[in-house]
Formats: C-alpha cells, sequence, structure tokens
C-alpha cells in the first residue's frame, strides 16, 4: 500500500511539473486561438469638383462626351417647408412606384432629396439611401429658392443659405440616410456668385443637368418620353422628379425613356460616377 501511495504521488508531481512548464496536453491548458480583428479600409470618399473661380462652389452640368455612352438619370423630392399641412391633408409628395419601377429595371439613379421631403417620408428616405442602386444628394432643406425670381418660390436669406444646405444633411443622418452624397442641386436650379460663394464652406458639388425631363406638371408621358431621348447625349445629366403630385407622368416614362436608351446603347450611372469621370479626361 505504501509503495502504490509513493507512485500515485510521484505521478502527481510529474504532472504538476509538467502543466507548470506547459507542456500538459490536456484540452484546457491550451490556449484558444487569438483571431486578429479584420482589417477594415475606409470606404473612399465620393468625387467632388474642385472649387471654382475664386473659390466658389464648383458646378457640373454632365459627364465627359468621349468617356462611352453614360446618362445618369436624375430625381428631385421636392417638398418646401410649408407644404406639411397639403401632405397632412392627402396630397402625395413622394413617388414609391417610381422607385420600384427603376428598381425593377435595375436602373441607378441619383435622388436629390431635400430635408422636408426626408422628414415627411422618412421609411422611404431610409429605403432609397440604404439601395446600394441609388445615392442620395441634397437638394436644401426647404425647398426654397438661392436667387430672387425662381418660379415663384419663396426666396432663401444669403444668410441662411448654408444653414438650409446643413439642415438638409441633420434630417437625413436622422431618419437613417447612410451616406448622403456630397453633392447639392439648387431649388429651381437657380443660383448665381452669391449663392456660390454663401455654400463654398459646405464643400459640395453644385450638380445642375443638360437635359430637362420637362416632367413637372406634364401629364404626357410620350412627351417627356421624346424630350429625353431628343436631348441625352454622353455623359448626359437628365433631371425628372420624385413627387407624385407634380409630376404624374413621370413612372410611366421612365418605363419608356430606359429601354429606348438601352436600344442606343447606353449605360445608366449614378452622378458620382460622371463626376469621378471629369478627373479621368484625357
Amino acid at each position: 500500500m505504501i509503495t502504490l501511495l509513493r507512485r500515485a504521488t510521484a505521478v502527481c508531481a510529474l504532472s504538476a511539473a509538467l502543466a507548470a512548464c506547459g507542456t500538459d496536453r490536456s484540452p484546457q491548458a491550451v490556449p484558444a486561438p487569438v483571431s486578429a480583428p479584420p482589417s477594415r479600409l475606409p470606404a473612399p470618399a465620393p468625387p467632388t469638383l474642385a472649387p471654382g473661380p475664386a473659390g466658389l462652389t464648383p458646378v457640373f452640368e454632365h459627364g465627359p462626351r468621349t468617356h462611352g455612352r453614360t446618362v445618369a438619370l436624375t430625381f428631385d423630392a421636392d417638398m418646401t417647408a410649408g407644404q406639411g399641412a397639403r401632405a397632412a391633408a392627402g396630397e402625395r409628395f413622394d413617388h414609391p412606384r417610381l422607385i420600384a419601377t427603376l428598381r425593377a429595371l435595375r436602373v441607378p439613379a441619383t435622388v436629390f432629396m431635400t430635408g422636408r421631403w426626408a422628414e415627411q417620408y422618412p421609411d422611404q428616405a431610409r429605403s432609397i439611401g440604404r439601395d446600394p442602386l441609388f445615392e442620395v444628394a441634397n437638394h436644401s432643406y426647404s425647398h426654397y429658392a438661392f436667387t430672387p425670381d425662381c418660379y415663384g418660390l419663396p426666396t432663401v436669406s444669403e444668410e441662411r443659405m448654408r444653414s438650409d444646405v446643413e439642415r438638409a444633411y441633420a434630417a437625413f443622418r436622422r431618419v437613417g440616410v447612410p451616406e448622403p452624397m456630397p453633392y447639392f442641386r439648387f431649388p429651381g436650379g437657380c443660383y448665381d456668385r452669391r449663392a456660390l460663394r454663401a455654400l463654398t464652406p459646405t464643400g459640395v458639388t453644385a450638380v445642375q443637368w443638360d437635359v430637362v425631363g420637362g416632367d413637372a406638371f406634364q401629364t404626357d408621358a410620350d412627351a417627356v418620353v421624346r424630350q429625353v431621348l431628343d436631348g441625352v447625349r454622353p455623359g448626359s445629366v437628365v433631371v425628372l422628379h420624385c413627387t407624385r403630385s407634380a409630376a404624374p407622368a413621370t413612372e410611366r416614362a421612365v418605363r419608356a425613356i430606359v429601354p429606348g436608351l438601352r436600344r442606343e446603347g447606353f449605360r445608366f450611372v449614378k452622378v458620382s460616377e460622371l463626376i469621378g469621370a471629369v478627373g479621368d479626361r484625357p
């Protein structure tokens, strides 16, 4: 019995010594491998244009004409700061059927959204902003004009121009639009040197267009189709609207515009791709 106890003691001592030296093969003694966290590179910043003369906000109207047959469809989601009562009464400033058609046709597009529109339709704004098919850009918060005499729109003062743009970005963040683009479209397309100077600190690129869709208050979809197909050239930016009450024929027009341009060999892109191509000019 004494001999057996001595052998057991020796075995225990040997086991303890091996464990102390790190040679114990039991599962508990093998440390779990530590996985290194995956490296995530920051997403590249969206392309913008360099400031214009005298450091003013740059203005973009169309992409290069020699970089293939590309075209950007853009849609203005208009809603003024004073139209909340009309929306509450049933007027529709959104156009979910149009967005569904763009998705069904697999058409990339840029939506220039007002902050007021995003607040009125937060679920739609978030859905558009999170869909890789689209990009959301800034169309001001209030949709007030940045110059006098702009299609009868109320006018924002020069002192409030910058804050109106920044307020729209804040609205996008609140409703969950993840990465709004640093692009801005003036309400009505109206701007002057004073407006360009006021927005310089925001770092945006002002985006205009070279093809007017003519869908605002238009009920004849064929007229919109003809105007777009006749006007598009390589690198064009087409302006249309994403407001059902003010552009009732747009969705029907898009269903004809898209296959028509594709038959002519055009490829649809977002505005960011056209702006990025400006830096690639020979």
